[in-house]
């Protein structure tokens, strides 16, 4: 079990510098290169470690598409990467299963 005032303590004195919702569109800007936006999807980890400058919880995702749209990407590929490329093969993966 953690010691969270030891933890908290720690922290202050060795803070952590976060990546920021630039750097992670960043790595969305060159999976998208590499593989196509139809295969990128976003995922959380807001349990603990998921920690990102500017998007520290859910009332903040809503910066990582601003991010998005400033750099030119369009409502459907926004859609895609929020959940809709996942739903795609979930659907894909559902069809085959019932065979």
């Amino acid at each position: 079990m953690r010691n969270w005032k030891e933890y908290r303590e720690t922290g202050k004195k060795f803070p952590n510098k976060l990546a920021t919702v630039q750097d992670m569109v960043d790595h969305i800007d060159h999976i998208v290169k590499v593989i196509r936006i139809d295969h990128v999807g976003i995922g959380t980890d807001f349990d603990g470690g998921g920690d990102l400058s500017g998007c520290r919880d859910v009332s903040q995702m809503g910066n990582v598409t601003l991010e998005l749209v400033k750099r030119g990407y369009s409502d459907e590929d926004i859609k895609k990467i929020w959940g809709g490329n996942f739903m795609r093969v979930f659907r894909e993966v559902q069809k085959s299963a019932s065979l």
